[in-house]
């Protein structure tokens, strides 16, 4: 239920199609919350291991998020006093003071590069319990519509500013550590804080219209469905340990791959990861993911350009042949998974297509 629908009226609570999908929802968020606490194997994408931090505050966020339809619905409607000032206060306090900081422990556990402390954002919502204790003592509306709604804007302003800087933080990180990423964290991480955004304007903007309260509902199952996709397919980057990291000082990684990968062709592989190169070659992403940072290059240019280099001359072999090889059968033969693929590797490396390069030869 929204601030205005409470005080002004109750259009949602005649409608029982929106009582039964608002009792849905809630369900459904609570079940994924569970699911997300409980369990330690991913169903989206099985071979990804997830932050642990990122699971659990997600799964808190779940719970509290089904857990305030709750009590929406039993405090702010059925219960608690018959003061509707009060119960707004309440209800509406118990919003701010959990789920705002819980979304912005998921945000914070997003970014890997180091540790991120809540607690600052924790310790700036009490002035919010406070100022509603004020509103309840001398019953004023003003405490709950404009001081606590305008410190929690100022908060989540300042938040976002935050954000923005360690992101750009957590991307020169990502640039230096994991050059095979390609940051798709990044930009997936800003469109989390952009929807989130959206929702937060559609919930507080609501004045208790039939529409926006299914509206509501709906965007809560667009935060539910992508958290929990972000969740699922977001890698653990584990740091390398100090030990490790000495060992590995002064390994020259140009050698390595020169041996253990482009002459023994290892780069054919469909699917060969960067974690599996560096199995093969000795080291850890890690290293092997700032070695292609300094080189300039990412961890995919890297396979492609041996890939490419490979189809030219396994092409230039076998041009005369009869019948003629297809290119879409050599680039299979070169490692590459699809042609589509392929085709804008070879553009990006040879600066033509595939079918004027071979009009070429």
């Amino acid at each position: 239920m929204s601030t205005f629908a409470l005080m002004y009226g109750y259009q949602s609570l005649q409608d029982y199609i929106f009582l039964m999908l608002y009792g849905g929802v809630a369900m459904l968020t609570f079940a994924v919350g569970i699911y997300l606490w409980l369990r330690r194997v991913n169903a989206i994408a099985p071979a990804i291991t997830p932050p642990d931090a990122l699971r659990l505050w997600t799964a808190a966020f779940f719970i509290m998020a089904a857990l305030s339809h709750v009590w929406w619905y039993v405090l702010g409607v059925h219960w608690l006093t018959d003061d509707r000032l009060i119960r707004n206060i309440v209800t509406i306090t118990l919003d701010r003071i959990t789920l705002v900081p819980l979304m912005m422990a998921v945000l914070l556990s997003v970014l890997q590069d180091r540790q991120h402390r809540l607690w600052p954002w924790v310790l700036a919502h009490v002035p919010i319990i406070v100022i509603s204790a004020i509103g309840i003592a001398k019953h004023d509306p003003f405490y709950l519509f404009e001081i606590a709604d305008y410190w929690q804007i100022a908060i989540i302003l300042i938040f976002i500013v935050y954000y923005i800087y360690a992101l750009l933080k957590y991307n020169r990180w990502l640039r230096e550590n994991y050059a095979d990423l390609e940051h798709k964290e990044v930009w997936q991480s800003m469109l989390l804080v952009t929807i989130l955004s959206v929702v937060y304007e559609a919930y507080t903007t609501n004045a208790g219209e039939l529409a926006k309260e299914y509206l509501s509902q709906f965007a809560t199952l667009l935060i539910v469905g992508f958290l929990l996709w972000r969740v699922e397919t977001l890698q653990q980057l584990d740091p390398i340990d100090e030990e490790k990291e000495e060992e590995l000082k002064g390994i020259d990684i140009g050698t390595l791959l020169k041996q253990n990968c482009e002459d023994k062709q290892y780069y054919l592989q469909h699917d060969l990861t960067l974690q599996q190169l560096a199995t093969i070659i000795g080291t850890n992403r890690t290293y092997l993911s700032a070695y292609f940072a300094q080189q300039g290059i990412t961890y995919n240019a890297y396979i492609n350009r041996l890939r490419i280099e490979h189809f030219i001359r396994i092409y230039r072999e076998n041009k005369d042949t009869t019948p003629p090889t297809t290119a879409i059968m050599l680039a299979q033969q070169s490692g590459f998974h699809s042609y589509s693929t392929f085709s804008a590797a070879f553009k990006r490396h040879t600066s033509t297509t595939v079918t004027e390069w071979m009009k070429g030869e």
